[in-house]
């Protein structure tokens, strides 16, 4: 009697699983061979491990180069998953047979064959189904038939891939690897050998081939080999959105939610498809939708009809997906999305044991996980962090040093109550598997998130060519409390901007500074640190400020608009008595400059309106000489663009403004008027609703609102009475 039994398998697949299973149960086999890495052989007893719960995945990789890696992905319905558990649990050595990952990734695939059409299409064609899924499903996965099953699926599979004739080059290694395993295997004198594999190499696995060529074959492909590649091996979590299609990952499947229902229920039994609709309802009546028994068995009967009429045993997805939406949500497709989000796919979240070989990163950022009570989840959930506790401010430092070593865990609000100046910040979290590979790759940096984050970013500083992006880069690792990189990236900052000139690089830089020194101690931050930083370059972005400003186009002004805008509110913020007179010095040069860009000059005479540096006479003098009936329309109008500075506070309440812009239209020629009209309009359409109808209706009023000039008589002990709440309101300090 031969020692080989095979079982031909789709991987994750809920019938063969069940179905191999009960065979090996039957045949108590002394050895398992399965479709796999071997290189994680070493890793098989692990999954008996009461901290084990699939979805999980082997995980292996190139520790020299960690950007070559290959996952093999499981859940608790995989034939294979539930092979390793069988052998593990009967003390039976089971091994990985697959072509070597140090092989497969080693060698180099320019010359890959295309990817070939599914070959199952054509069984399914000939049965009269749409596509090889939707057979597969029907005539395996939904059955329960046993032992039986397997040599069908040999006799299929034989038949299949005699008339495709397809031989993929990376198959073939692989088949013939495989072979070899095999026949060491017989050599130790084993005398019941089950054989766990895709059904697809069933036939190459049983087809008479010589140990010599496929000798000859597995040699001529390591001759080839690119690299000599080590190769190491660990167990990640995993998750069923992983698992699908779409996740771009091997082996994935649409359903792995209807799958583990599969699994979970009796093969081909009713009461499989009434739990389902009972999981149906029960999503259903959490989001207060309608779903009464009623409907539950009027959608049970017409499951049962819709199988009896296509010749199935029992309903299956699609006539589970067709009564839903006939009887439950009555042809509402938005209520099937979230169906098939929450059940057919499922949000379950695998768990890997501490114990399992990792890299030191992993098990440190597992350690502190652990002791700041942050779970890696599936789910994406929402963290309110108050920075004044001990435990939320350490929670917020771990969660801004992993974003420096690209693994977004978190992303932080950029609205609400996570504005600089709150003592809350506010995150969005979802564990993705893929953060494994990550930190493998991260460790390179260093043994903990803390020394990793460090190197990381020191590295950054001289990648990075922008002052801007430096500035930010303070920014960060202060936030994620990295005081080895605050001291490298704020040289890095210091060098680059004695050496450059560029006016836009300097007050692009100036944003994330001026953040840093106001909201320092909000975050407990040492601020102080930047603060000679942020005004040495205060005052070469005031030098450089006036000649950027000439010799410009359009586009180019828009543009240094921007800067100059978020430029002057970070001058704001620093609130210095030399740095801000520095600066309106140079917003005045701007203003007074004939060779600048019209919508500049108006913008900076605009600022220093605001600030209360020129009055409102002198605002007046530059209205009339900008918008006289001498200036050419396009200047004047990009000059009363840059004042109106994109609002119309300055219009409504202010009544000498008010009447220069009047007059300056009123005495514009009609052709002229034709010209300046869009420019004009452009600048209008940036004013709120609210604005244009207060300024429609003032117009159509045609008088000018009196100034009010009186004396304010305050009650000052009246007046500190509503401050205790707005310090509260606003959370600021007394």
């Amino acid at each position: 009697m031969a020692p080989f039994h095979f079982f031909g398998i789709r991987h994750h697949g809920p019938g063969c699983a069940r179905s191999l299973v009960r065979a090996l149960e039957a045949l108590k086999p002394d050895c398992v061979l399965i479709e796999g890495p071997p290189e994680a052989d070493a890793l098989v007893g692990a999954v008996l491990h009461e901290g084990m719960t699939p979805p999980v995945a082997l995980l292996s990789y190139a520790p020299d180069e960690p950007g070559r890696a290959v996952y093999h992905p499981f859940a608790e319905f995989s034939p294979e998953w539930q092979a390793l558990r069988w052998a593990a649990a009967a003390n039976v050595p089971a091994r990985f047979i697959d072509l070597p990952i140090a092989l497969s990734l080693g060698r180099e695939r320019d010359d890959e064959a295309p990817l070939r059409a599914d070959p199952l299409t054509r069984l399914a064609e000939a049965a009269g189904y749409a596509d090889g899924e939707a057979w597969w499903n029907d005539q395996v996965e939904e059955r329960g038939d046993g032992e039986e099953l397997f040599a069908a699926i040999a006799e299929a599979m034989t038949a299949l891939r005699a008339e495709v004739g397809e031989d993929d080059a990376h198959d073939l290694l692989r088949e013939a690897h495989m072979r070899q395993c095999l026949r060491a295997a017989k050599k130790e004198g084993l005398e019941r050998i089950a054989v766990v594999c895709g059904a697809w190499h069933l036939p190459a696995l049983q087809a008479d081939v010589t140990a010599k060529a496929d000798t000859a074959l597995l040699k001529e492909a390591q001759a080839g080999q690119a690299k000599k590649l080590k190769i190491a091996c660990t167990w990640v979590p995993w998750t069923y959105r992983h698992l699908t299609r779409a996740s771009g990952y091997g082996a994935g499947i649409a359903s792995p939610g209807w799958y583990e229902h599969l699994w979970a229920s009796t093969a081909g039994d009713r009461p499989r498809a009434i739990g389902w609709l009972a999981r149906v309802a029960a999503l259903m009546r959490a989001r207060d939708l309608d779903c009464s028994s009623a409907h539950l068995i009027e959608a049970a009967r017409l499951a049962d009809t819709l199988a009896a009429l296509r010749g199935r045993p029992a309903p299956g997805l699609d006539e589970l997906h067709e009564a839903t939406r006939t009887v439950l949500t009555m042809g509402d497709e938005a209520v099937l999305r979230f169906v098939a989000d929450a059940l057919v796919v499922g949000d379950r979240f695998g768990h890997v044991p501490a114990d399992v070989p990792t890299v030191p990163l992993q098990r440190d950022l597992e350690a502190t996980q652990k002791s700041l009570r942050l779970k890696a989840e599936a789910l994406q959930k929402t963290l309110d962090l108050d920075l004044r506790q001990p435990n939320d401010l350490a929670r917020s430092h771990l969660l801004h040093r992993l974003q420096l070593l690209d693994l977004p865990w978190g992303t932080i609000a950029q609205l609400g109550r996570s504005s600089r100046g709150s003592f809350h910040e506010v995150w969005t979290l979802q564990w993705q598997p893929e953060f494994a590979l990550r930190l493998i790759e991260a460790s390179r940096w260093g043994q903990t998130v803390a020394q990793a984050a460090t190197a990381r970013a020191v590295e950054r500083c001289a990648e990075i060519e922008k002052l801007a992006g430096l500035a930010a880069l303070v920014d960060r690792v202060l936030l994620a409390d990295l005081e080895g990189a605050v001291a490298a990236a704020t040289q890095a900052l210091e060098n680059r901007a004695a050496l450059t000139g560029d006016a836009a690089q300097l007050l692009a830089a100036l944003p994330p500074l001026a953040n840093v020194f106001r909201y320092g101690n909000v975050r407990q931050t040492d601020a102080a640190m930047v603060g000679h930083l942020l005004d040495g370059l205060i005052v070469r972005a005031a030098i450089a400020l006036p000649l950027a400003g000439t010799a410009l186009d359009d586009t180019a002004a828009e543009a240094l608009r921007e800067h100059l805008l978020a430029a002057h509110a970070a001058v704001g913020l620093r609130d210095g008595e030399a740095q801000s007179a520095a600066w309106r010095q140079a917003l005045a040069q701007l203003a007074g400059l004939p060779t600048a860009h019209e919508l500049l000059r108006g913008l900076a005479t605009r600022l220093l309106l605001d600030a209360a540096v020129w009055d409102g006479e002198q605002v007046a003098q530059q209205l009339s000489l900008h918008l006289s009936t001498g200036a050419p329309a396009a200047d004047a109008a990009a000059w009363l663009d840059g004042f109106l500075n994109r609002n119309a506070v300055v219009l409504l309440h202010d009544d000498a403004v008010w009447r220069l812009v009047d007059e300056w239209l009123a005495a514009l020629s009609e052709e002229h008027f034709i010209a300046v009209l869009p420019l004009v309009r452009r600048s209008f359409s940036h004013f709120a609703a609210g604005e244009r109808r207060d300024l429609g209706t003032r117009a159509a009023r045609g008088a000018v609102t009196a100034q009010f000039t009186g004396t304010a008589d305050w009650d000052d002990a009246r007046a500190v009475l509503p401050l205790p709440l707005l310090r509260h309101l606003l959370e600021l300090q007394p």
